[in-house]
């Protein structure tokens, strides 16, 4: 068998950090050959070359089967690094399968903030039995992050954190740092300065600490910590925090000014891609891991969001239904009624994708709410023309009436007038009233737009062609 990956990807140590690894369709294959074989050498080979997030992408993409076989024997080579990259369902459903020993030994090797991501999905009691078999540091910390409301910056933050007394000196603080080798956390930004109450005083980014000179007293340099970070702020408000104002760590405090943590821009970039990801599945009604969960499950959750569509399509068969007598004078209506109501729904999906971003990213408020729905309706009225003309031109010359031309045309103009408007003041609506508006707001907006659709197109043909 040809190992295509090692040959090409097999480098010495000296070209190991420059390695960019692409884990290709052949060497999944060539990996499970190996495995179904039972060829551990070749396995291994590829485990060690593979970077964590590809031995999560492995994981991810074999068979259920395969995966558990892949987890059974090369345990040892599948690190913690690894479950912490995988999707949240198919982690869970990974380490549900695992011993709480076995868990607890992987995610002792993590940092608090990673450490309570591996399990924060699992079940409460299997939970407690992980818990119970870590240190007693790594418990207290595990603890206290599960006390934090779910999506706070309190789940979210790092609890190493390097903090130093205010009356120190650069120097003392050099060889303390020196001296904490692999005490301290993996990655760090900033120096929290401290008072022997644990307040927070002040923060020292690493290169000021690194200019300065060794006599110096640690409160001289410190700086004011202005992006304090409150542990039960949730977790997108961290996100707006760390992009405004471009910084890339935050210390964490609870009530009292108390240090608790620090949250890091690796975090945030994590918290911004998951938010992203999630507005975007939850306006189309799936879940992030309906990729990975079971098939009555995900069939359970769209479920409902089809039956909420299908009552929305039953009101807009309600308003066709009277003008049934109308499309049975005139069958060229029933042709093209779609044509109103898909423009609609898509000319106010555009506008509802642009209001729910702009607000997840504080961009839209109550301040300028009027200046983007009236911008959001003039582009309507402007669009809605010059669809009204395409559309007016073709009906003209299709069914040889110039009056059924006008009729679909004006039904054009108000649909997409409609569309604009209420593209942007659902979302602004439903936020107003303690909803999320990336779940509730295509419905809704499809709702409007095909029921004004097929009103106004079949309610102008009613008036002038019968």
């Amino acid at each position: 068998m040809q190992n295509s990956y090692i040959e090409q990807t097999a480098p010495d140590a000296g070209t190991l950090d420059e390695l960019t690894v692409h884990l290709s369709d052949e060497d999944i294959r060539e990996i499970l050959e190996a495995v179904r074989a039972q060829d551990s050498d070749t396995v291994h080979a590829y485990l060690k070359y593979l970077g964590s997030t590809d031995r999560a992408e492995l994981l991810a993409k074999v068979g259920e089967e395969d995966r558990r076989e892949l987890l059974a024997m090369y345990s040892e080579a599948i690190d913690a690094e690894t479950f912490a990259e995988m999707d949240p369902q198919l982690r869970r459903d990974s380490l549900s399968a695992m011993s709480a020993t076995q868990v607890a030994s992987l995610i002792s090797t993590l940092e608090s903030d990673d450490a309570l991501e591996m399990i924060i999905h699992l079940d409460d009691s299997f939970q407690k039995e992980i818990i119970h078999k870590l240190s007693a540091k790594m418990r207290v910390a595990l603890e206290e992050g599960l006390s934090f409301p779910e999506d706070s910056a309190g789940r979210l933050m790092q609890r190493e954190v390097v903090a130093i007394p205010e009356l120190w000196t650069v120097g003392k603080t050099i060889d303390y740092l020196r001296a904490a080798g692999t005490d301290l956390p993996e990655d760090f930004f900033d120096l929290f300065v401290i008072d022997p109450a644990y307040h927070i005083k002040g923060q020292i980014p690493l290169n000021r600490l690194i200019r300065a000179s060794r006599a110096e007293k640690i409160q001289d340099i410190a700086i004011d910590a202005d992006h304090t970070v409150r542990a039960e702020m949730d977790q997108e408000d961290v996100a707006h925090l760390f992009r405004r104002h471009d910084i890339v760590s935050a210390p964490v405090i609870d009530d009292g000014n108390r240090l608790l943590g620090v949250i890091t821009i690796d975090d945030v970039v994590d918290v911004i891609d998951e938010e992203a990801q999630e507005d975007l599945l939850k306006m189309a009604g799936v879940d992030k891991g309906d990729l990975y969960r079971a098939v009555l499950s995900t069939t359970g959750t769209r479920f409902r969001w089809l039956f909420v569509n299908l009552l929305t399509a039953i009101l807009a068969s309600i308003v066709i239904s009277f003008f049934d007598a109308t499309i049975d004078e005139i069958v060229a209506l029933a042709i093209l009624m779609p044509i109103v109501a898909s423009m609609g729904g898509n000319a106010g999906t555009q506008a509802l994708t642009v209001a729910v971003r702009a607000l997840s990213t504080h961009e839209l408020s109550g301040t300028n709410a009027w200046r983007v729905i009236w911008k959001e309706t003039l582009i309507g009225i402007l669009n809605g023309t010059a669809f009204a003309v395409i559309t007016g031109v073709v009906t003209t010359f299709w069914f040889g009436s110039p009056l059924l031309g006008l009729i679909i045309a004006a039904a054009m103009i108000v649909n997409l007038i409609v569309a604009g408007f209420f593209g942007v003041s659902i979302p602004l609506l439903l936020e107003r009233a303690g909803s999320d508006p990336a779940v509730a707001s295509t419905v809704f907006l499809t709702t409007v737009t095909d029921i004004v659709g097929f009103f106004a197109f079949l309610g102008l043909a009613a008036l002038f062609l019968l």
